[in-house]
């Protein structure tokens, strides 16, 4: 289990964001590919109370409960009840022993979860681009809908796609970068598939009809744990760069 010393008090969650904290969970459970089932055995709970959770306004669950909760969905707290909603993520100080860890195709593959808002890296006349989309994920590929005239339609193009998450409170987190070439859907039977299997339309709305499938040639990723509580504020120990 973290260390939970190195986290903050929490702040109650208000009766404005108690279906957000709901939301959050089913979210992320989607995300992850896993069942209420499954999520209460991590948590050593009941599959009715991770329903109950996701599906009622109910008063928000105690700290010890919402850590076991987050650990169990890979998340942090503050993640799950809203409150990094608009903050950049990263601004915690770092461990005082982190531990890097290089991670395998097999575990890369799974957290890029089913679906979700992602980064995707391309190179442009102008220079340099990313760009956010929602992605779907396909049994050997990524797919994502754009603008036919948005930089990431330019099929054919070699492009990175970039998935995090991180711990402020523990200042951990996971990276994964899959590396591919960028193909356009233009046979009207796998767009109908993908329109179905899509989860939802893309946040920025607009004509974002075609579809763009990558199949990595290149993934990789790395994990950052803490062995050790942070520096506390009067120390001079290494910060992130």
């Amino acid at each position: 289990m973290p260390h939970t010393t190195a986290l903050s008090p929490p702040s109650p969650v208000s009766h404005s964001r108690q279906e957000d904290l709901g939301r959050r969970l089913s979210t992320r459970r989607e995300q992850l590919g896993l069942t209420h089932q499954e999520v209460a055995a991590r948590c050593r709970s009941a599959a009715g109370y991770i329903s109950y959770l996701e599906e009622q306004p109910v008063t928000s669950p105690g700290i010890g409960f919402l850590i076991t909760l987050a650990n169990a969905l890979e998340t942090t707290v503050a993640e799950l009840t809203g409150g990094t909603a608009h903050l950049p993520p990263g601004t915690g100080r770092a461990p005082y022993h982190p531990q890097f860890t290089e991670l395998g195709a097999g575990e890369c593959r799974r957290l890029l979860g089913t679906h979700g808002v992602r980064r995707v890296g391309i190179s442009t006349p102008e220079g340099p681009l990313i760009l956010p989309v929602n992605h779907t994920l396909l049994e050997s590929a990524i797919a994502f809908r754009t603008a036919p005239n948005a930089p990431p339609a330019a099929a054919g193009n070699r492009i990175a796609f970039e998935v995090d998450c991180m711990d402020d409170a523990l200042s951990q987190g996971w990276s994964v970068l899959l590396v591919g070439v960028a193909r356009a859907v233009t046979d009207i039977v796998q767009v109908s598939l993908l329109d179905t299997k899509a989860l939802s339309l893309p946040w920025a709305g607009g004509n974002r009809s075609l579809w763009i499938t990558v199949v990595p040639t290149q993934i990789t990723g790395r994990r950052i744990t803490a062995r050790n509580t942070h520096f506390s504020s009067t120390s001079t120990g290494p910060e992130l760069q």
